[in-house]
């Protein structure tokens, strides 16, 4: 699915090939001149198949990077696939890098795993300047997302995401929210980290957000519509007022 397209620009979605027990997950790749960037790749289920749609699209050009938003295995357990069938660069956040190398990553790859700072950094696409984002605690401690400026796309990780719905672009945001409700007051930390992300997103000039999970929301209004319910939302610590119970013995 083309998301995005002008001149040598492209932002795309790809199919979706999981399927079963395995939770929904989205890769979505940006694609400027002959240089691209696979975000959240994957795990074992969909990299042959993911790996195959990617270099179909790519036409002969290169894959640069593999952005690597969290260390879930939904993003990262296939990252030695990616990078010993390739020679893109895989970035993370500086917290996990020593923990990646247990799904398996053979040491011919390992210097090809890079850190990214807490603060975030820019990564250059072939000309581009693609900002890496913090966005820490949402849901992990060491959490990034992307922000294309051509396209202006926000690839928000797993915030946003949706499950339970068969469309990719939000029709309506009211009726949504149940599709996403649960899952943001269980994974995100907390109101405080959600409302350091929307100080920082207001700054950007967003069209889209795609989540890793679900669907996209597109256009402004649907945009504020959402980071306007982030803003507000209570989750996580938030909601543990009346503390743990230990669990009720059977006898």
């Amino acid at each position: 699915m083309t998301v995005f397209e002008a001149g040598d620009h492209r932002n795309l979605l790809l199919p979706d090939f999981g399927h079963g027990l395995a939770v929904q997950a989205n890769q979505h790749l940006i694609v400027h001149g002959d240089e691209a960037m696979i975000l959240d790749p994957g795990g074992h289920k969909v990299y042959s198949r993911v790996l195959s749609e990617t270099s179909f699209l790519l036409r002969g050009g290169r894959l640069r990077y593999l952005f690597l938003s969290h260390q879930d295995p939904d993003i990262i357990a296939a990252a030695n696939g990616w990078l010993m069938t390739t020679d893109a660069e895989a970035y993370i956040s500086k917290l996990w890098v020593r923990f990646v190398p247990h799904f398996g990553l053979d040491r011919l790859v390992e210097d090809r795993l890079r850190p990214i700072p807490d603060e975030g950094m820019v990564l250059s696409l072939a000309g581009v300047e693609l900002l890496i984002l913090p966005a820490h605690f949402l849901h992990s401690c060491g959490n990034f997302q992307v922000y294309d400026p051509v396209s202006k796309i926000l690839y928000s990780g797993d915030l946003g995401a949706s499950l339970g719905m068969d469309y990719d672009v939000v029709p309506d945001f009211d009726t949504h929210i149940q599709h996403m409700e649960g899952f943001h007051r269980r994974y995100m930390t907390s109101k405080v980290a959600l409302q350091a992300w929307v100080k920082m997103v207001r700054q950007l000039d967003v069209e889209i957000i795609a989540p890793q999970h679900g669907a996209m929301f597109k256009g402004r209004d649907m945009v504020h519509q959402f980071v306007n319910w982030c803003e507000e939302l209570e989750c996580g610590v938030d909601l543990l007022n009346g503390g743990f119970a230990l669990p009720r013995r059977s006898s």
